[in-house]
């Protein structure tokens, strides 16, 4: 087992990654300081780890809150259950919050963790490879609007992050490759040697080898963790981690969530992103061509939807949290591993790159997922 650590002072928490962690009590009990807890997890995952988390809580009172299964159901309403079922439980201010799923689970129960009689103990068990190397460390938690994604939520971190890469033997191929986009996210930001990496092992990635994953995890959490540490409500370098979000929260919102997978959408997004940073010659033709064949490579899309118009992207980005006394800024390249905040570019260069990938608008694919029910919790970072 790898233990990381996440820089907060008084509230700093580990990461641990490892094979066969659930089930392990002595792991999870000293992050549970009194004598009740709420498995909240969905349809999907329940059946499979539900009573490994459960078997982990000997001795403590504790019940379990089954939420349905996909971003469409991230919202204030279902958000609502998990609070009805704490009331209903009597569950007062020592309980402890257990998110076991992906990243929409993770979400929504740190949101009801922070908001819980003004804020109860939380703990992160994430399954799907997404949460793993995004959603569950830094703290982000909410639900989406119809208006836009995750608009209404709390900065709220966690007080452990138990990561078991043996859950990733469930996950489907397709959930696999949205998470392998938030991995290539953390070479494109700051680490070019990574991205290197990622080129030559994404065969063995994508085949679950386990000793691949591993790093892949390690890093991606160092990577995350480090930057949480220094900016932990992004006020400046964390802003980095939002590399091809604000594209591709305009693409999931267009198409309705959970039609399009968090990383799905984000694959797409740093591809516009690449493509916009060559326009405007911070990034040359030959990087934003291995960032595409990178994410190709990863079974990912890089080109939009046919049928959103860059009228509805910009109106859509318009309302992104990246919009700060009314000017977006977006993360773009100068280079790959250099990754910049910015809102120095003009109008009519943001509208040609949107132009420029639409070109070639694809559907992501789907893998044959569509008949695997194993494991499809649909992140988000």
């Amino acid at each position: 087992m790898l233990t990381l650590k996440v820089e907060l002072g008084a509230r700093s928490y580990p990461i641990y990654i490892g094979k066969q962690l659930l089930g392990d009590a002595e792991l999870l009990h000293p992050y549970i300081y009194g004598n009740s807890a709420v498995i909240v997890s969905n349809e999907t995952v329940a059946p499979l780890y539900l009573q490994q988390v459960e078997t982990m809580l000997s001795g403590i009172r504790h019940t379990a809150v089954i939420l349905p299964d996909g971003e469409k159901y991230k919202n204030l309403d279902i958000l609502n259950r998990i609070y009805t079922a704490m009331l209903e439980n009597h569950l007062d201010r020592n309980t402890t919050v257990i998110a076991l799923g992906g990243g929409v689970v993770g979400d929504m129960a740190g949101f009801a963790a922070a908001s819980y009689q003004r804020g109860v103990g939380f703990i992160q068990i994430p399954t799907t490879l997404l949460s793993q190397v995004d959603s569950s460390v830094g703290g982000k938690t909410g639900v989406n609007h119809a208006l836009g994604k995750n608009m209404i939520g709390a900065f709220y971190q966690p007080r452990a992050v138990i990561a078991d890469i043996h859950t990733l033997h469930t996950l489907p191929d397709r959930e696999l490759s949205a998470g392998l986009a938030e991995i290539i996210k953390y070479g494109l930001i700051g680490n070019a040697d990574f991205f290197s990496w990622l080129e030559q092992n994404m065969h063995a990635l994508l085949a679950k080898d386990e000793a691949a994953l591993s790093y892949a995890i390690e890093v991606s959490c160092q990577t995350k963790a480090d930057i949480v540490a220094a900016d932990e409500r992004e006020s400046g370098k964390r802003a980095l981690l939002n590399l091809g979000h604000t594209f591709g929260h305009a693409i999931e919102n267009a198409m309705g969530y959970g039609q399009w997978l968090h990383g799905e959408a984000i694959a797409v997004g740093m591809a516009m992103a690449a493509t916009m940073s060559a326009q405007m010659h911070t990034l040359s033709q030959a990087d934003v061509q291995r960032i595409d064949n990178l994410l190709a490579r990863a079974n990912l899309p890089t080109r939009p939807p046919a049928d959103i118009s860059s009228e509805q992207f910009l109106s859509l980005m318009s309302v992104d949290k990246k919009v700060i006394d009314g000017v977006l800024r977006l993360v773009l390249l100068h280079g790959i591993g250099n990754a910049v905040v910015s809102s120095d570019y003009t109008p009519a260069q943001l509208l040609d790159a949107i132009n420029t990938t639409a070109k070639n608008s694809a559907e992501p694919a789907m893998h044959n997922s569509q008949q695997d029910n194993r494991h499809k919790d649909h992140d988000h970072a």
